[in-house]
């Protein structure tokens, strides 16, 4: 930070562009490392945790920071792309240190962590933790209970100690904007008892979202960690196809158990998806695509398409059918695209507006030949039926990728346009 600089707040710092002395943005701030010191010194502000591309997280040392202004960060652009691994030293400030509980040292009260702030020492590149935003009164979902204020870093106690029972309001407050996938990637850095205090923070539909982005292994963990009943009602709200990827990675009785605590009308559509061999249509699908009678109007067909809980990939078609229309539905008739009902008027049918050239999938077909499919005739989206004419689902382009791309694909490399410097892990050592 340039001299004469206010202090930053960690908080505000989460999510912001970091950018190269060119201007190219190289990433986005996740956390902030710190290391904490005996007899009360100030924590040593280490680096920062930046995110690339493809969700890789890297390193970058405060030496290598050049400003932090106007809600960006400035660094040499000459960084070290090895993969971020936290040491046992080493302390993430957004992480670990919000929320956590810790007593004022002149009365000895109990308050919880809001934010800390940084700072520059005078004269050096050295980065030292300086203030603590601090609530009195009892920590809980609500974040605006009991008096805040600000204190020396010399003032509180109690960082040093392992924190039971944390809590997770103000890290969740910190990225209440972030998308699933995003913050699905902050759980999965966090530590395991940090990473199941968030998860009991969120709401069911706010969870579920978020373990529909996560590897396979934080999910069972997750879900183990909660409440049978709580896991249940997550379960129901997560996309079907989503809730049967989840249960097939769980013992036999335990996806039994939590099949009968959810409701019979939730459960009964994972149980058919559970039913298909995996790699297959059957298992790839969502049971919950847009299904439409044929005298439904193209005005009708543009509502359900207006969903903002459709993912675009469902949005993109809808699928015309015989009552009933919940899969298994009856017989089905043809698809009409987006485009189609965007260039007819509101009152036609759908039902004179269908496509039936493309034939539908029967649930066996076996993943290669599903892609096959959505390549040859550049769908994104496929329709899945059974031997007697009846719509199953529909098989989306995106679940097709996730069993395409390798395991790891969420934690893959990518460089950012940033300059590797494989010697400057050093750096960090020689702190």
């Amino acid at each position: 930070m340039v001299a004469g600089a206010p202090r930053v707040f960690i908080s505000h710092l989460a999510g912001v562009a970091v950018f190269d002395p060119n201007g190219d943005q190289v990433g986005r701030l996740r956390d902030v490392v710190v290391m904490l010191r005996i007899g009360g010194r100030p924590p040593l502000v280490l680096g920062l945790v930046v995110e690339v591309v493809s969700r890789r997280r890297i390193f970058v040392p405060m030496t290598r920071v050049v400003g932090v202004e106007s809600g960006q960060v400035i660094t040499t652009g000459v960084v070290n792309l090895r993969r971020f691994e936290q040491r046992a030293a080493e302390t993430l400030v957004l992480g670990e240190l919000l929320d956590r509980r810790v007593r004022l040292t002149e009365t000895d009260e109990e308050v919880t962590v809001l934010d800390v702030s940084m700072a520059q020492l005078p004269a050096r590149r050295d980065w030292e933790i300086d203030k603590v935003f601090v609530r009195r009164g009892k920590g809980g979902a609500l974040r605006r209970r009991g008096e805040t204020l600000t204190v020396e870093w010399s003032q509180v106690t109690g960082f040093a100690a392992v924190e039971h029972g944390q809590g997770a309001a103000n890290l969740l407050a910190t990225f209440e904007q972030l998308r699933p996938a995003d913050l699905a990637n902050v759980l999965h850095h966090l530590s395991e008892k940090r990473r199941a205090e968030v998860a009991a923070a969120l709401d069911d539909d706010r969870l579920a979202d978020v373990l529909e982005e996560l590897p396979e292994d934080d999910q069972v963990e997750i879900l183990g960690k909660l409440a049978e009943e709580r896991a249940a009602d997550v379960l129901e709200a997560m996309d079907p196809d989503d809730a049967a990827d989840l249960l097939s990675e769980l013992p036999e009785a335990d996806k039994e158990r939590l099949l009968g605590l959810m409701e019979p009308g939730e459960a009964a559509p994972v149980r058919r998806l559970l039913s298909y061999e995996e790699r297959t249509a059957g298992g790839l699908m969502t049971t919950e695509p847009i299904v439409l009678r044929p005298d439904a109007t193209v005005a009708e067909a543009l509502a359900r398409v207006r969903n903002q809980d459709l993912s675009p990939a469902l949005a993109a078609q809808v699928y015309v059918c015989r009552p009933p229309d919940e899969t298994p539905t009856g017989k089905y008739l043809g698809v009409v695209h987006f485009q189609r009902l965007l260039r007819d008027p509101p009152f036609a049918l759908v039902g004179s507006l269908v496509d039936t050239d493309l034939r539908p999938l029967p649930p066996d077909t076996p993943l290669p030949a599903v892609t096959s499919y959505l390549a040859t005739y550049n769908m994104i989206a496929a329709p899945i039926v059974d031997e007697s004419g009846s719509l199953l689902g529909a098989v989306t382009v995106d679940d097709v990728l996730d069993h395409l791309l390798p395991e790891d694909w969420r934690e893959s490399a990518g460089h950012g346009g940033m300059s590797p410097v494989p010697d400057l892990e050093e750096a960090r050592d020689a702190r």
